[in-house]
């Protein structure tokens, strides 16, 4: 089937691929220089053949059973990334206690997190712990459990049960995807365990994500941005927008760093 594909065509699987698994139509037609026109029937006929989902906006995978590895989702959407890290970091006051989950965007906060004073960290996000390393007055407690070499991270039950044990002020957890009804998604049930570990036992939950994860497929659901306190973005879609509107979820976004409430 690939073989049958336009070089174009498979340019664009390839675009997708490397965008984390969702690319937007002005995205493709900025690329490729061409008309609005040309790249829907290009996605219509990926779409027909089930290469692509359509989603609002653009293409995603059609179906994401597994995520990219964790040395290659660190190099895409990574001034996104440090963007959004930047964002939090400031908005966390001195001497507070986290859970920082997993993730590259996690990673990055921590990396901003190392002259932050007075700070515990507890996390099962193994490049994140040796960030925070750098400096010997932040308390870090990394959980037990299984090593997962293509994610650089801890899980299972050990860990779950680990993050169970403490109470903190604010609790960070990233996400495989943002679902169009507001689901938050993972895409294993132990990332979901751990993710709900953190979001019951915090005060202050935040919820960390660059915009192309917005209508991203993964598997699992793990909770819902009703539950979520702050959202952490780069950018934010009209669409998402609205969702956080109904459910009360605070956005702070590079546009407007100031967090909103509304």
């Amino acid at each position: 089937m690939i073989d049958s594909l336009s070089t174009r065509q498979k340019e664009i699987l390839e675009l997708l691929k490397n965008h984390g698994g969702k690319v937007s139509s002005a995205e493709l037609t900025e690329h490729f220089d061409v008309s609005v026109q040309t790249i829907r029937k290009e996605l219509n006929l990926l779409s027909e053949l089930a290469l692509v989902k359509r989603v609002h906006g653009g293409i995603c995978l059609p179906v994401q059973r597994s995520n990219l590895s964790f040395s290659n989702r660190q190099i895409i959407h990574l001034e996104e990334k440090k963007q959004i890290a930047s964002q939090l970091v400031a908005y966390l006051p001195e001497g507070c206690s986290i859970f920082l989950g997993i993730g590259t965007t996690p990673e990055q906060i921590a990396r901003h997190l190392i002259h932050h004073p007075g700070l515990t960290v507890i996390t099962n996000n193994l490049n994140a712990a040796i960030a925070l390393c750098e400096n010997p007055n932040i308390e870090t407690h990394m959980v037990s459990g299984r090593i997962r070499a293509t994610d650089q991270d801890v899980v299972g039950e050990d860990a779950t049960q680990y993050l169970r044990k403490f109470q903190v002020n604010y609790g960070i957890c990233g996400v495989g995807g943002i679902s169009s009804t507001g689901d938050l998604l993972d895409f294993s049930p132990e990332e979901s365990h751990l993710s709900q570990a953190i979001l019951d036992n915090c005060e202050q939950r935040l919820l960390v994500a660059d915009q192309h994860k917005f209508q991203r497929s993964a598997p699992v659901k793990s909770s819902h941005l009703k539950n979520i306190d702050m959202f952490f973005t780069n950018h934010i879609c009209h669409e998402l927008m609205q969702l956080c509107e109904q459910h009360d979820v605070k956005v702070t976004t590079a546009d407007n760093t100031s967090a909103r409430s509304l």
